[in-house]
């Protein structure tokens, strides 16, 4: 599904039948059973033992800097793996065999979804914006500690990248989570994408009215509701939902306004 026989993906043999990932590249991985079946039974998503190592690497650095700085409000191992991991991994249900080549990820927080989506696709060319000086230095940190290749952090405003030429309407997909409300998000994410392209937004129980009341907001933008695709996650009780906006018009050049103006001033 992932391509991983293509030259441009790395080659990683399959999990073993037992799901024991045994040492890789000398590290003692710990028991992630629980991760590789959720990805694989709910995501068809079939992790190698280097791709686990990453994911472990990533685990590691999240809680030893988030003991120094808040970059998640989310501290426990458990809750990482279903409500980072997985839940970014679950973006895969969107575009399941053909992935992006291209992707930006607006408000990228911690790396999420747009670090683990890189981890599960070595190819994609990633673009990770944020607006918090410690979470863009996270990321980066974390980006060469993984050694991934092909991928950006920019440290600036949403509005002021989506109004840079090199950034915008270039995007195959343009991805945020729990960023804002969808009617000022889809401000922030339509400018990225190009024509026949596609905004991702990762929401809670509140999407489909969301979805409905930023109709309106979307048309304006150049964007066509798609499809809404509900998620679950094991030991979640909220719901989920990928919302889907097909990029069906160029977006008109005054969008998105100037920083802070969508969040104050929502279309």
């Amino acid at each position: 599904m992932f391509m991983e026989d293509s030259p441009d993906f790395f080659s990683a043999p399959s999990p073993p039948p037992s799901n024991k990932i045994p040492a890789v590249l000398g590290i003692i991985v710990p028991d992630m059973d629980a991760l590789i079946q959720d990805a694989r039974t709910l995501f068809n998503v079939h992790l190698s033992p280097r791709q686990v190592v990453a994911l472990i690497n990533y685990e590691k650095e999240l809680l030893e800097w988030n003991a120094k700085f808040n970059l998640t409000a989310i501290r426990d191992v458990e809750s990482i793996r279903t409500k980072h991991f997985l839940d970014s991994l679950s973006c895969v249900q969107a575009w399941k065999a053909n992935p992006p080549y291209r992707l930006v990820d607006v408000g990228t927080g911690a790396g999420f979804p747009g670090i683990a989506l890189k981890i599960l696709y070595p190819a994609m060319h990633v673009t990770l914006v944020e607006s918090v000086g410690k979470k863009a230095m996270f990321c980066q940190h974390l980006i060469q500690t993984l050694g991934l290749e092909d991928i950006e952090v920019i440290h600036a405003r949403a509005e002021d990248v989506g109004q840079n030429p090199a950034h915008r309407e270039t995007y195959d997909w343009a991805v945020a989570r729990a960023v804002a409300n969808l009617n000022i998000l889809s401000e922030y994410l339509l400018p990225f994408v190009k024509l026949g392209g596609t905004m991702l937004a990762q929401k809670g129980e509140s999407g489909p009215a969301e979805a409905q009341s930023a109709e309106k907001a979307m048309k304006l933008l150049g964007g066509k509701l798609k499809q809404l695709i509900p998620v679950h996650l094991p030991g979640v009780a909220d719901d989920r939902y990928l919302v889907l906006v097909d990029k069906v018009a160029a977006t008109p050049p005054k969008y998105p306004r100037k920083a802070g103006i969508p969040m104050k001033m929502p279309l």
